[in-house]
């Protein structure tokens, strides 16, 4: 075939597909603004789910629903193709003080939405449900399942952890989370601890009793100072930190007990029960994991769709912050418009031209992918 009459080809379903990101644009920004302007705390995401399922009946598509978990797939889905996951969360924190902005009504300033959960990461939901709708219409090579999931924000045993196993089969998945779309192909896991000293009371007046608290200090120190052996590339070493501390009950009596509490940052190297059995070798206290769910994640950098991301200048690197990566046994990536320091904050805000621009980055890292 001539090659001219292949680029001009090219050239004309580009122009289509433009064409198609322009009208969805609208459409992902209208959805936003009723998203933000509907409250939807995690565990409250009722109201803002059914948003999400009128846009996807909208587009004729009939959504399926768990609690507040919604998805939808292609509807010419073949088993015997692989199938990619595009998901990102509807809920939101609570917002902080210093708002100077009604957090609750979607704000415009030339080219800044202002709103919580604009950023995390109602931007990217909508960014990701629209390119789901583009690329849904054209034949690819694989399955697309867009998965809209709730309690991100409190790593809720009722979200994704509930929904992904519902899913058909998995072989890639990219998490829509503000990543400024530079790839996050690694992610830190977390482990939370309970620990107790324990010592014998005692009258603080005279020398008798065990003070719990003096003997909580060794521990603690220990996590202060230890250095796990391997480090990981992406995410460095694994980090502890003592967050919370309790201990007596008035000033003149020795305290028998004291509480604290350990926030523990894995890195790929290691899975979290490892970890764990390497602190409770190290600790006096007793120690208690609150869970082993939350473990870090890391893909391939040779994934066809990070060698995508790479060709066109984006810069693979590894996230501090955890994502519901941590409930998908498949290989996964993390990506979205907005930057992860936004979020969280007062006067929280997506850049409406990071959305426009979102919607044509995925559409053309995914058009046409083999994987």
């Amino acid at each position: 075939m001539d090659k001219n009459v292949t680029f001009v080809t090219f050239l004309l379903k580009w122009e289509m597909m433009e064409h198609d990101i322009d009208a969805l644009y609208y459409n992902a920004v209208d959805l936003l603004k009723e998203m933000i302007s509907t409250p939807s705390f995690s565990r409250e995401e009722d109201p803002v789910a059914k948003l999400i399922a009128n846009q996807m009946r909208k587009m004729g598509f009939e959504p399926q629903r768990l609690g507040n978990n919604l998805w939808i797939q292609n509807k010419d889905f073949d088993e015997v193709k692989p199938t990619i996951l595009l998901n990102s969360h509807m809920d939101t924190v609570k917002p902080v003080s210093g708002w100077t902005k009604d957090p609750f009504c979607p704000e415009v300033e030339e080219d800044t939405l202002y709103g919580l959960g604009s950023n995390d990461a109602g931007a990217s939901l909508v960014c990701l449900l629209h390119t789901f709708f583009i690329l849904s219409s054209k034949k690819q090579d694989y399955n697309l399942v867009f998965l809209a999931s709730c309690e991100e924000e409190v790593s809720g045993k009722n979200g994704a952890e509930a929904a992904v196993p519902l899913l058909p089969p998995i072989t890639f998945g990219i998490v829509g989370e503000p990543t400024q779309m530079h790839p996050a192909i690694a992610e830190k896991g977390l482990m939370v601890l309970d620990c107790i000293a324990k010592g014998r009371a005692g009258h603080a007046a005279r020398d008798e009793g065990e003070n719990a608290i003096y003997n909580a200090l060794q521990d603690i120190e220990w996590f202060k100072s230890y250095q796990f052996p391997k480090v990981s590339d992406l995410l460095g070493s694994v980090k502890m930190s003592v967050t919370m501390i309790n201990s007596g009950t008035q000033h003149n009596v020795v305290p028998d007990r004291c509480e604290f509490v350990v926030d523990v940052r894995s890195n790929e190297l290691y899975s979290n029960q490892e970890l764990f059995e390497i602190i409770d070798k190290h600790t006096r206290c007793e120690v208690v994991p609150r869970s082993f769910r939350l473990n870090s994640s890391r893909i391939a950098i040779e994934n066809p769709f990070v060698q995508r991301a790479i060709m066109i200048g984006k810069e693979p690197y590894g996230s501090p912050t955890l994502s519901d990566q941590a409930f998908m046994p498949f290989p996964t990536l993390k990506m979205g418009p907005g930057d992860s320091a936004r979020s969280h904050t007062a006067d929280e805000y997506i850049l409406l031209s990071e959305i426009r621009e979102a919607i044509e980055l995925y559409v053309k890292l995914l058009d046409g992918l083999r994987i």
